[in-house]
């Protein structure tokens, strides 16, 4: 027997339940189909719980405008829901004369971005704040923050469910098949069913590409490559020298071995750049060298055998190691030609602080914006 809902959100993580809020709210019967046992198992439990300012993307792209209105957005949920957040602000320090001018790139490109409150610092203004830094001068972001990701996660679902969604758990989907006026999906797990969808959101994270391959009658030319950039977290050992986040110039593919101090205090250092061809969340003790060498260079007092291996989280790139970065890619039916169907691929980082953003765009792909906020 067939099952008939108007709206199916395929992956539970933040971005995928901000998406069923959303639809949920705008008036959807929304189920949400999650492989795992629990929400937000992969990528959106395994950052670094930033709440980013909206700096580094280039300007007029998805991830900038989704990044700068989903900050606002996501400050204003997390003090209307009790969700735990700090907006601590954060450094991103030059440590060399060589640097500074893209200190001074990154300032004009948040302001492009509609990111005008960072500040110049001097070293000894920033000694004053932090003693454990060194730089040659740094900028201050005071809209950046921290968030407990699973706290907001649930935030999301509650809303979302209380507004009438459903989330399936152990519910992978195996196979689907384009129809004249939706989605029919095969549904997998101890109690196989099938679903037919007017509207399906593809939020699955790493596996977004697969699930659109599995899809019969989607032109399989729309799916980008997969690729996997994991990023190792170190955890310190010891009192915490730093009370907000400290971040490097940006490197390649990444924002470069930053500080991150969550709400318990406790201070980790990561995410690195390892491109790898399998999911696996093992942290590789031989990067600990790699670790000190690059923090060192911001904080010179770091201690041999004072961090330890924390955790991984793996990014869903788009682009292959060593192109330039890609932006959020979101394709509606003006795209590949399925009505009701909205894939989202490559939504990494700044996809926690976008997710409210998110949500509203999709909706608004599909044409059934909120007027009310």
């Amino acid at each position: 027997m067939t099952e008939h809902v108007e709206a199916v959100v395929i992956g539970a993580g933040v971005v995928g339940l901000a998406v069923a809020r959303e639809l949920a709210l705008a008036g959807k019967e929304v189920i949400v189909l999650e492989a795992a046992d629990s929400i937000g198992t992969e990528t959106s439990s395994r950052n670094s719980e930033v709440i980013h300012a909206g700096i580094y993307y280039p300007t007029g792209s998805l991830k900038a405008e989704l990044c700068v209105a989903g900050k606002k957005a996501l400050y204003d949920f997390c003090v209307s829901h009790g969700v735990p957040h700090k907006n601590c602000g954060k450094f991103i320090v030059a440590t060399s004369d060589a640097q500074l001018p893209q200190l001074e790139a990154l300032k004009q490109k948040a302001a492009d971005n509609g990111v005008e409150d960072l500040e110049w610092l001097t070293p000894d203004q920033v000694t004053l704040e932090e003693p454990e830094i060194y730089c040659v001068g740094a900028l201050l972001s005071p809209s950046t923050g921290i968030v407990d990701s699973h706290s907001l996660m649930l935030a999301y679902q509650g809303e979302a469910e209380d507004a009438g969604a459903m989330v399936a758990f152990l519910s992978p989907v195996i196979s689907g098949q384009v129809s004249e006026n939706g989605v029919l999906l095969d549904v997998g797990g101890s109690h196989p069913s099938q679903i037919h969808a007017d509207i399906v959101v593809n939020s699955a994270g790493l596996h977004a590409q697969r699930v659109a391959a599995l899809i019969k009658g989607f032109p399989k030319e729309k799916i980008p490559p997969t690729y996997f950039a994991k990023g190792n977290y170190y955890s310190l050992v010891g009192k915490p020298p730093f009370s907000r986040p400290v971040y490097p110039v940006p490197e390649e593919a990444g924002l470069g071995v930053h500080v991150t101090v969550d709400l318990a205090g406790q201070v980790r250092f990561g995410p690195d750049v390892e491109w790898i061809d399998q999911i696996n969340y093992d942290v590789d003790l031989n990067r600990a060298d790699v670790f000190y060498d690059a923090v060192r260079k911001y904080f010179p007092n770091l201690r041999d055998g004072s961090i330890q291996p924390g955790y991984s989280g793996i990014r869903p790139k788009i682009q292959a190691p060593g192109e330039p970065a890609k932006d959020f890619m979101m394709q509606g039916p003006e795209i590949h030609g399925i009505e009701g169907l909205v894939n989202l691929f490559g939504i990494e980082s700044p996809g926690l602080t976008a997710s409210i953003a998110i949500g509203r765009k999709v909706a608004g792909i599909l044409g059934f914006a909120r007027n009310s906020r």
